[in-house]
């Protein structure tokens, strides 16, 4: 009562009921009250999202001995390439290399509570330790007053906070939007820029140019400046460089000739950049001990002991007003290694990652990083890699690694101060060279979509010409535009009826009727004259509602005549923008009976798109008046799709409309008692479709659809 009270104040109307059908139970209208209660979670499902955010309490109680041994392993392997690694990659962020120290121990330590990965290894990361160095580079050079790593601390807490909750909010599925061309093109983007600007160090060139600008510029200054590379510091370089590949591929080599030592050649090259770091670091003691004020080649230094920078971190407004405009760059990009890192691993050792509990283990690494002194940190892919080879059995690896970069830590500081700058070049360089994917992977881009290759052209372009951060934006833009065109522009197909054989059966397909078929033989049925089918091949909303009916209309109008061109008495009374009637003798053409609608690619629709529907369905009635022309759907699988076209008036035998049909009676287009054989006709179509008896145009498959119209097309000849 109070419900029919409010609506008559409120002049709301409910659509107008058609005959006295019920739908069945199970085809009842959905209710906002269910809708809400299906968002609402229960009691139930609020417990195991708690549960949810600790993975590590169902696997921890199942762990034992092989597993540790298998752990052990892997995490000795991780740790003994993390510390150099590290070392590195702050020094690509224009860091002291103990904060690569620092983030390293911190990732791996924090992350197996929140891990859905067994593979996974947190830490610094090349690419991230780039855009880290670019964004303190800019913020020197009008705030010279403020440090690097209070710059990196920062960024490492916002980007910490913004990830956690998008983790907590369960977004990891925005990560899907990312392409893989993007993604490509960040990779390798981000590879050439790395390694570009690392060979200054790595000849010790004096020159004064800047290794923070684009890739092409920092190659130009590095051909001028040439001649001031320092020859010591070039010998202990490239001789690294040179060295670590031998091994690499040595060991390949020797895996491959001898299989039964595979296993050994693995572990012997994954420590390799261990072998090449040791054997400098001698070198260097042997050559500097006595000159350590006048070294014969640049050195990292000093590195302090333990956690010398740990501390609750301090986050200015001012240091945050200065980095915000970078934050979207930073968090894309540790999200992209991550997210790219984890699926693969899960996918090729048979498990599922979940993408928002590894947001939210991103999330709190970083946000917790800083007070150890650790700056942003991501999933890394070479340490992954290694973790996966080297039998890691669970994410309780990362305590292990972290063990040993403890050790590192506390007992080898004094041994890192001896490790030439160059060498540690060297280092990166080889650790970023395979992010550099090979030309077959940029052929098969082309193969399969020819737009991708263009796009991952573009975001390479980008990175090489101005930034890795401008590259992401411009690649993710680009995919974005291109799915909402594909989407927008989405082709509508007109379908026929097709025959094959199973056993002793004939099964109707319904197959496109105006493209080329793939078997010859196959001979395509189109539906009887007046009668169209048409599906939907990218959804049904607003974007491409408009696209889909212009195509729908034009290839009616084009194979259908009208019926109302001279219903008006008087000039003055046709509508302006109404056709004349052309000379063009159309009357061999048959009249618009009815249009079979296939939903099997729609799941919602809104207002937009109704509205859209509606108002063609007007128009086509008007056009073929006094035939009321009947809309059928098939294989409509949402219920609030249902829902939608039911509150539109469809669904239901069409009503006469307004001016446009005399009022003979609904689904009475046709001479005086014709009511009957109506009548027969609904009998017939609501038998074939038990499960939309309330509703008799909708349909559960389009050879029911078609089957009702062509029982009343028969029982109505004069339609």
């Amino acid at each position: 009562m109070k419900s029919a009270l409010v609506k008559k104040v409120l002049g709301l109307q409910d659509p107008p009921h058609r005959h006295n059908e019920t739908a069945l139970p199970h085809d009842t209208d959905p209710t906002v009250r269910e809708w809400l209660s299906d968002g609402i979670p229960s009691r139930q499902q609020a417990g195991q999202y708690f549960v949810r955010l600790l993975p590590f309490l169902k696997w921890i109680q199942h762990y034992n001995l092989q597993w540790f041994l298998g752990d052990l392993v892997a995490g000795i392997t991780v740790g003994a390439v993390v510390v150099p690694q590290s070392m590195g990659y702050a020094k690509l962020a224009n860091l002291p290399v103990q904060y690569g120290l620092y983030t390293s121990f911190i990732g791996v330590v924090i992350y197996w509570f929140f891990a859905t990965s067994k593979d996974i290894t947190i830490g610094p990361v090349a690419t991230m330790s780039t855009v880290l160095g670019g964004i303190i580079t800019d913020v020197q050079k009008d705030h010279p007053e403020i440090g690097g790593p209070e710059i990196a601390l920062s960024v490492a807490m916002l980007c910490g906070c913004i990830i956690a909750f998008m983790g907590f909010a369960r977004l990891g599925f925005i990560i899907d939007f990312i392409p893989v061309p993007a993604i490509t093109a960040f990779m390798v983007g981000s590879a050439i820029s790395i390694c570009s600007g690392q060979v200054k160090g790595l000849l010790g060139q004096t020159g004064d140019f800047e290794t923070s600008t684009p890739s092409y510029r920092i190659i130009i200054d590095t051909l001028r400046y040439l001649p001031t590379a320092q020859g010591y510091d070039a010998a202990m370089g490239l001789t690294a460089l040179f060295a670590l590949y031998a091994l690499r591929s040595g060991f390949n080599y020797g895996a491959a000739k001898k299989p039964r030592f595979a296993k050994l050649f693995f572990f012997l090259g994954a420590l390799r950049t261990v072998f090449i770091i040791a054997l400098y670091a001698l070198i260097s003691l042997g050559v500097n001990h006595h000159r350590r004020d006048n070294p014969a080649f640049a050195l990292v230094g000093n590195v302090p002991k333990g956690f010398d920078k740990a501390g609750v971190p301090v986050l200015r407004a001012s240091v945050i007003k200065l980095i915000v405009s970078q934050l979207p760059a930073s968090v894309i990009c540790l999200l992209i290694e991550h997210i790219a890192v984890s699926k693969t691993f899960g996918r090729v050792n048979n498990y599922t990652i979940d993408p928002s509990q590894e947001l939210i283990a991103i999330g709190i690494t970083n946000i917790l990083g800083p007070f150890l002194g650790a700056f942003p940190a991501t999933g890394a892919f070479s340490r992954s890699a290694i973790q996966s080879k080297s039998g890691a059995r669970s994410p309780f690896t990362g305590i292990i690694t972290a063990i040993v970069v403890l050790i590192a830590m506390y007992t080898l500081t004094s041994g890192l101060y001896y490790i030439p700058k160059a060498t540690l070049s060297a280092v990166i360089i080889h650790a970023v060279g395979d992010l550099i994917v090979p030309p077959n992977t940029i052929y098969q881009f082309w193969l399969i979509s020819p737009l991708d290759a263009v796009i991952f052209a573009v975001g390479l372009i980008v990175a090489l010409f101005s930034t890795v951060p401008n590259s992401i934006y411009t690649t993710v833009c680009i995919s974005v535009a291109v799915l909402l065109f594909r989407h927008a522009k989405a082709p509508g197909q007109f379908l026929g009826q097709a025959w094959v054989n199973d056993e002793n059966n004939q099964i109707p397909l319904y197959l496109p009727v105006d493209e080329p078929k793939a078997d010859p033989n196959i001979k395509i049925e189109r539906p009887r004259p007046g009668v169209f089918i048409y599906r939907f091949s990218e959804g049904f909303n607003y974007p491409n509602a408009s696209h889909y009916f212009d195509d729908l209309v034009q290839t009616i109008y084009k194979h259908t005549r009208g019926t109302n061109a001279e219903i008006y008495t008087k000039k003055g009374d046709r509508p302006w923008n109404e056709p004349v009637s052309s000379s063009t003798d159309d009357s061999h053409l048959p009249i618009l009976q009815a249009v079979i609608l296939d939903f099997s690619a729609v799941n919602n629709v809104d207002v937009t798109c109704i509205q859209r529907l509606t108002d063609i369905r007007t128009q086509l009635d008007r056009r073929s008046t006094p035939v009321v022309v009947q809309w059928h759907f098939a294989c409509i699988k949402n219920r609030w799709t249902k829902r939608a076209l039911n509150a539109a008036g469809f669904g239901y035998w069409p009503l006469p409309q307004e001016g446009v049909v005399s009022e003979k009676g609904a689904g009475e287009p046709g001479s005086e008692g014709s009511s009957s054989d109506t009548e027969k006709g609904m009998e017939m179509s609501v038998s074939s479709t038990p499960d939309t008896a309330g509703r008799p145009f909708f349909h559960p498959d389009l050879t029911t659809a078609l089957r009702s119209v062509d029982v009343y097309l028969a029982l109505n000849p004069s339609v």
